[in-house]
């Protein structure tokens, strides 16, 4: 019986973690990871709270216990990095982020020996890496994905630069942060673990903002000033790393730089790059074919496979092959430009400007139409939102487009809903 108990509990778990947009599909690995991060009892906990902020007053009020116990709780949740905690205006809010970018990450983030890191990196390899649910469920469902790629800014000419908006460059979400973080990849500490990494830098990873304030305050990053964020940048450009980010204009919370062999994204982008895993950025790469002499640089460098070498009069004319751009799967990262000793590559603008969600809640609203998510978000812990919060997610879906507003309309089945779009909507 108390077997049966104890995988209730993280049963219980993952169905709360499959009412946010980013699910995380049920199997033998989720449980094991699960039952290493958290207790059986928090287990329980975290499975009741809600999926929206909270304080300690509102958890008590849903696990049925005293205040100052849950606040307890929330605490050594926070400490660890399950929960991510924030002040404001004097009072604590909560949240549970999702395993990523979240606590999956987080667990990875510093050296610690409260768990078997080695074990828990051989867990997560085999839910992320071999098993692939959880992969397709993060980057392949629906149109609006978690993240987006960072144009690589030291080949950027002037002309592109009049092109690109501030949001669209790494060194502006570092130099506007209220807080930067700075972590272990947790990447490339799995892989370590596995004995698949490789020896890009370890301690690069970027968090910002709330986010960041959280880890620098628990230990899992380390706070560093706009000078030693950009050096970082730097290194960065200088390992052809890719910047991958979280897939928002306002507030971005993660920076991750990505190696092509190690990073989640990466790997996803390669296996299912005609589904469009990760937003790209608002360039291409260009060949020019007098310039380029075949030499394949651009091919080693390219993190997703996106370049070839082809040769217009047969595979065995070595000398007339030249680098291809395969555009359907390219990034627009441009980490090839850089590497062409001849200037054989350029960027250019895509035909249309990708479009990037306002803001966390946002992406997660469109997120979660398009995955069907949406009657959890407004109906979280079987309990309807306050006025606010409601406010803020209805205002998200009038501001969609028609087709999305529709979606929408039909998973919440609601003629209030479908009023408002109609009296409403532009």
């Amino acid at each position: 019986m108390s077997h049966i108990t104890s995988r209730l509990a993280y049963t219980e778990l993952i169905d709360r973690l499959n009412r946010f947009p980013q699910g995380a599909p049920p199997s033998e690995s989720l449980y094991r990871i699960l039952t290493i991060l958290l207790s059986e009892r928090e287990a329980e906990v975290v499975a009741r709270l809600p999926i929206k902020p909270f304080t300690a007053a509102r958890a008590a009020r849903i696990l049925k216990m005293d205040a100052d116990e849950a606040r307890r709780i929330l605490d050594e949740l926070a400490s660890r990095a399950i929960l991510v905690d924030t002040e404001r205006d004097g009072e604590t809010t909560y949240v549970l982020p999702p395993p990523m970018a979240g606590f999956f990450e987080f667990s990875m983030m510093r050296i610690r020996g409260d768990v078997d890191q080695k074990v828990l990196a051989e867990l997560f390899y085999q839910y992320l890496n071999v098993e692939e649910d959880f992969i397709r469920e993060l980057f392949v469902r629906g149109e609006t994905q978690l993240g987006r790629v960072f144009v690589h800014e030291p080949v950027l000419t002037n002309d592109n630069a009049l092109h690109v908006l501030d949001y669209e460059r790494a060194s502006e979400v570092i130099r506007s942060a209220t807080h930067r973080g700075i972590g272990v990849c947790y990447c490339r500490h799995k892989m370590l673990h596995v004995g698949r990494n490789c020896d890009a830098p370890m301690e690069i990873c970027m968090t910002f903002n709330g986010s960041a304030a959280a880890l620098i305050r628990h230990g899992y990053a380390r706070s560093v000033d706009v000078s030693e964020g950009m050096d970082l940048l730097d290194q960065a450009y200088e390992r052809n790393l890719v910047q991958f980010g979280e897939n928002v204009r306002e507030r971005v919370n993660f920076i991750c730089n990505c190696c092509g062999c190690c990073c989640e994204a990466m790997i996803a982008a390669r296996k299912f790059g005609m589904l469009n895993p990760v937003h790209t950025s608002s360039f291409l790469p260009v060949v020019d074919r007098e310039r380029c002499n075949g030499c394949g640089r651009c091919v080693g460098v390219c993190p997703v496979e996106a370049i070839s070498l082809r040769s217009p009069t047969g595979e065995q004319d070595v000398k007339s092959r030249r680098a291809e751009v395969a555009e359907d799967v390219c990034l627009g990262c441009g980490v090839c430009v850089r590497t062409c000793p001849r200037a054989g590559l350029t960027l250019r603008s895509r035909p249309e400007r990708v479009i990037t969600p306002l803001n966390s809640l946002h992406r997660v609203v469109v997120m979660a139409i398009e995955r069907g998510d949406l009657q959890d978000l407004i109906f979280d812990n079987r309990v309807l939102w306050n006025h606010r919060a409601l406010a803020a997610v209805l205002g998200v879906v009038l501001r969609l487009p028609p087709i999305r507003q529709g979606m929408a309309s039909r998973q919440m089945k609601s003629r209030y809903l479908e009023y408002l779009i109609s009296r409403f909507a532009p």
